[in-house]
C-alpha cells in the first residue's frame, strides 16, 4: 500500500468541487491565455492538448476518466513524453511517490508523463504549490470540461487553503514548499 502523504478527508470534498480557473471546452482556446509550462493532470486534458499541438511538461495520468476506464483510442493518442515514470497513489490521496515524482518531472528538463495506478485526482494541489509562477496547470472539471489554472500568488494562497483541509504530513509540506 503506497504512504499517503495527503488525505482528501470526506468534510472536505465539497470545497474541492470549485474550479480552480476558467473552464473551458476546446484545448485551443485553452491555450490562448495559458502560461508556460503546462502541467496537465487526467488522461481526457493530456489528450486534448495533444490533440490541439502542445506536450505537456509533465502529464499525470491514471488510465481513468470520472473513475471508468478512458476508451483505448484515448490511452493510445497521448501526446509522447521523453521518460515516463510509474507510481501507486490510492484513490482520494496523494502519495509519497506520486509527490516525489511531480517534483521531479516539473524540475526535469524534458516533458514526463507520471503513470498512476490508483488515482491521480488530488495530483492538482501539489503541482500548484510547487511549481514555478506562470505556468499553467490543466486539469478536468467532471461533466464541465477543462480548467485553465495559472499559477500566481494569489492562486497558490487559495490552493493552500484548500490543501490546509487535507490530512497531511510534514513531508507533504516539506516537499510543495518552494525555497
Amino acid at each position: 500500500m503506497p504512504t499517503a502523504v495527503a488525505t482528501l478527508p470526506k468534510s472536505a470534498r465539497a470545497s474541492f468541487k470549485e474550479p480552480l480557473g476558467p473552464v473551458f471546452t476546446d484545448a485551443v482556446d485553452l491555450l490562448d491565455g495559458a502560461g508556460d509550462p503546462i502541467l496537465a493532470v487526467g488522461d481526457v486534458v493530456t489528450y486534448h492538448l495533444g490533440e490541439a499541438g502542445v506536450t505537456p511538461h509533465v502529464a499525470v495520468v491514471d488510465g481513468k476518466t470520472e473513475r471508468e476506464a478512458v476508451d483505448p483510442e484515448l490511452a493510445a493518442n497521448l501526446p509522447t513524453a521523453s521518460r515516463t515514470v510509474e507510481v501507486e497513489s490510492d484513490p482520494a490521496t496523494v502519495s509519497a511517490d506520486l509527490l516525489t515524482a511531480l517534483v521531479d518531472a516539473i524540475d526535469a528538463d524534458a516533458p514526463t508523463r507520471i503513470v498512476v495506478t490508483g488515482e491521480e485526482d488530488l495530483a492538482t494541489v501539489p503541482a500548484v504549490l510547487y511549481a514555478p509562477a506562470e505556468t499553467t496547470v490543466v486539469y478536468g472539471q467532471p461533466g464541465e470540461g477543462m480548467v485553465r489554472a495559472n499559477v500566481t500568488a494569489g492562486l497558490r494562497d487559495r490552493v493552500r487553503e484548500l490543501a490546509g483541509e487535507l490530512e497531511t504530513t510534514d513531508d507533504f509540506w516539506r516537499l510543495v514548499e518552494r525555497e
